[in-house]
């Protein structure tokens, strides 16, 4: 029992089902009944006839019932340049969120709006790179810990930096509340209080709380990049746009 619940864990975790799972669940009928219609070659999947129940279908499978559809899901990928004051989440009661910027500027269909999730939250206070998707492997690739996706972030600070700093965040903090050591980070110091400071994690408040070592309150933090995709310099705040091929391809490299 305890192996088979784990299989649907991991289907779930990467938005696969089985194809008699799926047909049962939109039609609420029994799986049985769902073997007879594969036998009746009633079917299709991705353009052609299915016979296994045992089928995996993804949320990108085209699939047609009687040569009706009953998904059709198209991957979505865009960028939105968050301001300050958005909330990064799907529904907030107190707060403006960016799938409310999203809805507002007509980009995509309010459908897709709803199939969006975030890639990477940023705080109340905090602006820049947002990334949005309906495509969890993609998503979970950019913030799977393992594949060390490097998130950029330009920090301006209320007093001003010394080269202590960049060994601190290359050795890594110790923070005892949680009993955790964060990963080496990269500090360039741009200007007496602008650093720019690259990441492979997203620990609670990670950056304020390693500048707050040093007592240095952090005025403004925006983050400029995941991975080898960069905010465009014209998207201007709180709108957004789809990403290009190119720029899908970019960000894996």
């Amino acid at each position: 029992m305890f192996l088979y619940s784990f299989y649907w864990v991991v289907l779930m975790a990467l938005n696969k089902i089985r194809l008699d799972r799926f047909i049962s669940q939109k039609l609420n009928i029994s799986r049985g009944d769902v073997r007879l219609m594969l036998a009746q070659k009633r079917i299709c999947v991705d353009d052609l006839l299915a016979s296994n129940i045992e089928q995996i279908i993804n949320d990108f499978s085209v699939v047609k019932f009687d040569n009706k559809i009953m998904q059709n899901n198209k991957p979505c990928y865009l960028m939105l340049h968050k301001p300050v004051g958005v909330v990064s989440a799907t529904k907030d009661q107190q707060h403006k969120t960016v799938i409310d910027l999203l809805k507002a500027s007509g980009l995509v269909s309010l459908e897709t709006c709803e199939s969006l999730h975030i890639v990477g939250r940023l705080d109340l206070n905090t602006s820049g790179l947002i990334l949005l998707t309906n495509d969890s492997r993609w998503s979970h690739y950019l913030t799977s810990p393992e594949n060390k996706v490097i998130k950029k972030y330009r920090v301006t600070l209320a007093n001003q930096l010394s080269t202590d700093y960049i060994q601190a965040f290359k050795q890594g903090m110790y923070f005892s509340y949680e009993d955790i050591t964060t990963k080496p980070a990269l500090l360039e110091i741009v200007s007496d209080n602008v650093a720019d400071v690259y990441l492979t994690e997203g620990r609670y408040h990670q950056i304020k709380r390693m500048f707050g070592r040093f007592r240095n309150p952090v005025v403004k933090l925006h983050r400029i990049a995941i991975g080898n995709l960069s905010l465009c310099n014209d998207l201007t705040v709180g709108a957004s746009r789809l990403l290009t091929n190119e720029e899908l391809a970019k960000i894996k490299e």
